[in-house]
């Protein structure tokens, strides 16, 4: 794999061995596709992973069936927050957060929520910001409320590390893209380590176009897996777990991955490495 790292070593080792790692998704759900079997891995290891998720997910479409009268009733927000309970307990993660609520959100500012923003598919079959977006919704809010938020989160959780997605946001989505802005800002602040998920596992093995110092760390998660799937059967709002397959809300189908990797962007501090990892 060339300069590729693959971890086949314990979870400990994962993420220059840091022990403490915040991820960073955008909706209900998103943590468990992309990063399921990291997520229960660490957990499992007694590492102390942080998940703070952006939003609600307020404007996801709902699995036809039952569980439409159920949504209709409560509305989406609860149905995915309630989901989402369910798929940490599978994975075992006990540090969770909503943006904008305690310990996410800056000290001295009452409690926020930040709706989805929603997305609209474009011809190049990516995601891209929907037109009619809440004023309360995630990408609509001043960038640096949600920042500091993340930062609050960051500091507080002394975390050593930062994952969310790449600068595409993995499938264009606008709250991923965000995502992906307000975390590694929230790394750079903070002198830590920034993993990028790389949504082409094996596409990115063979990348030339990818620097030789930006090094892809691919985790088997395949011992996890059960847990993972579990952790998607939650979803029951969202997709359908197909054998080997997610089934999404509108039909698309992907595999369900038994390895996840991340490409580091951001070095490793070099003044402060030892003490950061340390903390």
């Amino acid at each position: 794999m060339g300069d590729r790292d693959v971890s086949e070593g314990a979870p400990t080792s994962w993420f220059d061995g840091r022990a403490r790692v915040l991820f960073v998704h955008a909706h209900p759900d998103d943590e468990t596709i992309a990063t399921g079997g990291t997520l229960a891995a660490l957990a499992e290891a007694g590492r102390e992973p942080l998940l703070v998720t952006l939003t609600r997910g307020e404007q996801g479409e709902v699995v036809a069936g039952p569980l439409e009268a159920l949504v209709a009733a409560h509305g989406l927000a609860v149905a995915r927050q309630n989901e989402l309970r369910t798929a940490l307990g599978m994975l075992g993660v006990d540090r969770h957060a909503f943006l904008g609520v305690e310990p996410a959100r800056a000290d001295g500012y009452p409690p926020v929520i930040y709706e989805d923003s929603g997305m609209e598919w474009g011809a190049d079959g990516r995601a891209t910001a929907a037109r009619d977006a809440s004023p309360d919704a995630l990408t609509s809010a001043p960038a640096v409320e949600a920042l500091n938020d993340l930062l609050a989160a960051a500091y507080q959780s002394n975390a050593q590390a930062v994952v969310s997605y790449d600068d595409g946001g993995g499938y264009g989505h606008p709250d991923h893209v965000l995502a992906h802005r307000l975390a590694r800002a929230v790394a750079h602040a903070l002198d830590v380590p920034f993993w990028a998920i790389v949504s082409d596992v094996f596409a990115s093995e063979t990348d030339p176009a990818a620097p030789a110092s930006e090094a892809v760390e691919v985790h088997d998660v395949s011992p996890w897996l059960p847990r993972k799937v579990a952790a998607l059967r939650g979803y029951a709002t969202q997709l359908t777990v197909d054998g080997d397959e997610i089934v999404h809300v509108g039909g698309q189908r992907e595999p369900i991955g038994t390895v996840e990797a991340f490409r580091r962007l951001t070095p490793a501090p070099e003044a402060h490495g030892s003490s950061s990892a340390a903390r």
